[in-house]
């Protein structure tokens, strides 16, 4: 199975704080099951002056006594990975602004897959929720992955079993783009895929007699829209299929897309959601900020958010 997976370089950002250290586990068992490497990152930030300075004078602004303690920090946790599997691990410490960083190194070195925790209690807490991550998942050219941390220590020897993936669809071709990272997760798991279409309640719109909205053609009705909504989910199931995937389709009609994906979640037990940052404009649109940001949020199972590209 490793061998046809698409993550094959997964990397773990770390702050230093032991709820940061919960992205691990789940990290480490895509790891193991995929024959994939596994990076460590801990970004050096610097202050913000510096940022303006060329590269040259930030090379001479390191702390080395930052640096060493954040080396030390991730050569650590490496040896204890290493010590619970036998998975590739590499200590990396970045330097610069948290997001440019990351994204540069994502970008350089070809990493598949992003695991973090949604939050850490480090000096670089911010990062893991708020402006910092939602930046960083918007620029991010690879899926990322995001694991609530617990109060118990991180177990590293513990093997992750996700059988369930919910994936809601908002019906464009756009949209589908979190198929193939969604549905390769599914398989390296072994886990059976759910793919969810939410039709919304209707919108209020006053139609003045000859005013705005005059002469356009009556929004369907959420019979109708549920129907086209099944056939649509039909259609991409029947594409997945004969790729010996275990897929389902779900329609749920009338309910806000947020509320619903969380609720079918927690339904249907499943183990993961995965979904677009940000779909068509219009009814169901998954931005960042809304949908997807109330899911990443509230979920208390791991999330995978894909920013797409457009089209």
């Amino acid at each position: 199975m490793g061998e046809t997976s698409m993550y094959r370089s997964i990397l773990v950002p770390l702050d230093g704080s032991p709820f940061g250290e919960h992205a691990l586990p789940l990290a480490l068992t895509l790891a193991r099951r995929a024959g994939a490497s596994l990076q460590l990152a801990h970004v050096q930030v610097l202050p913000a002056s510096i940022f303006v300075e060329r590269r040259a004078n930030v090379e001479n602004t390191r702390d080395p006594r930052a640096m060493e303690k954040a080396k030390d920090y991730l050569d650590n946790v490496a040896k204890r990975l290493t010590g619970a599997a036998n998975v590739a691990v590499t200590p990396i410490v970045l330097v610069g602004g948290i997001v440019d960083a990351l994204t540069t190194h994502v970008t350089n070195t070809g990493v598949d897959l992003v695991v973090m925790t949604t939050h850490g209690r480090g000096p670089l807490s911010r990062f893991w929720l708020g402006s910092v991550a939602d930046e960083f998942i918007r620029r991010s050219p690879t899926p990322v992955l995001l694991v609530r941390p617990r109060e118990t220590p991180a177990d590293f020897a513990r093997e992750l079993n996700l059988r369930k993936l919910l994936v809601p669809l908002d019906g464009s071709a756009v949209g589908e783009q979190i198929l193939e990272p969604a549905v390769a997760l599914g398989s390296l798991l072994e886990a059976e895929v759910t793919l969810l279409r939410v039709v919304p309640p209707p919108a209020f719109t006053v139609y003045e007699p000859m005013g705005y909205g005059a002469g356009l053609p009556p929004e369907p009705s959420q019979e109708e829209q549920g129907r086209h909504a099944r056939s649509y989910l039909d259609k991409v199931a029947a594409r997945l299929r004969p790729q010996s995937r275990v897929v389902f389709t779900q329609v749920v009609v009338g309910r806000e897309p947020a509320e619903a994906i969380l609720e079918e979640a927690q339904s249907q037990g499943s183990d993961l959601v995965a979904l677009a940052t940000h779909g068509r404009k219009g009814l169901p649109r998954l931005l960042l900020g809304s949908v997807a940001d109330k899911v990443i949020r509230a979920a208390t199972i791991p999330v995978m958010v894909c920013r797409q590209k457009e089209e």
